[in-house]
């Protein structure tokens, strides 16, 4: 199966991959990442010599994302201006990718410390049945993530309307009704809202706390 490279590590591509043009480049953003599997995610964009995320050519206007958080808070990243915004997508009943984005995520706020107020973190469900507002507070705890990351919940049909916007993937995987093919990456979004950066599952938590600022100041 074909590699891609970042400037300083490569993963493989996997599961059905939909294309959706985003500018001048091409985002396999529907990649799905197989939960309880070693398979990850792969994004084709140039490298970036100021932002350790792959840097999308020109950025473009973030999709729209209105939910409700798992307080019945309603959250829309419309109205986050002046921080540098992270988005991804996962599941509460994950084996392994999605609590390693959580963690990590996690990390890099560490690494901010004071300078974490210039980033939000959202996460938006892709499994409306198990994803309720009590399994979110118990992976948001379980994860140090209580208060430091928006997890946006919602029906259906409500979450299917925000993963088309974002082309992402979500499906049950075949025999594992429990676990959720879906696609597995991080979206860095600018102060000013536009989608900048992408990252793959296996980002290193330095890359994120690296790249808050210079979103921030975008």
């Amino acid at each position: 199966m074909p590699r891609t490279t970042t400037r300083r590590r490569a993963w493989r591509p996997f599961g059905s991959l939909r294309v959706a043009p985003v500018g001048a480049v091409v985002i396999m953003a529907a990649a799905l990442a197989g939960c309880g599997s070693s398979r990850s995610s792969h994004v084709g964009a140039p490298p970036s010599s100021r932002l350790e995320g792959l840097l999308l050519n020109p950025p473009e206007p973030a999709a729209p994302l209105v939910l409700h958080n798992y307080t019945g808070q309603l959250v829309s990243l419309a109205t986050i201006r002046g921080k540098a915004v992270f988005v991804t997508f996962v599941y509460t009943h994950c084996p392994d990718v999605c609590p390693l984005i959580a963690s990590n995520l996690g990390v890099a706020l560490d690494l901010l410390g004071a300078r974490a107020r210039q980033a939000q973190v959202i996460a938006v469900s892709v499994d409306p049945h198990g994803d309720t507002p009590a399994a979110v507070a118990r992976f948001l705890r379980a994860h140090g993530m209580v208060g430091r990351m928006q997890y946006l919940i919602g029906s259906g049909s409500e979450l299917a309307r925000t993963w088309s916007a974002w082309s992402v993937g979500s499906r049950r995987e075949v025999g594992h009704p429990e676990l959720v093919d879906h696609s597995a990456l991080v979206y860095g979004v600018s102060a000013s809202g536009k989608l900048t950066t992408v990252y793959p599952p296996t980002f290193e938590p330095s890359e994120i706390a690296h790249d808050v600022a210079k979103l921030a100041a975008r």
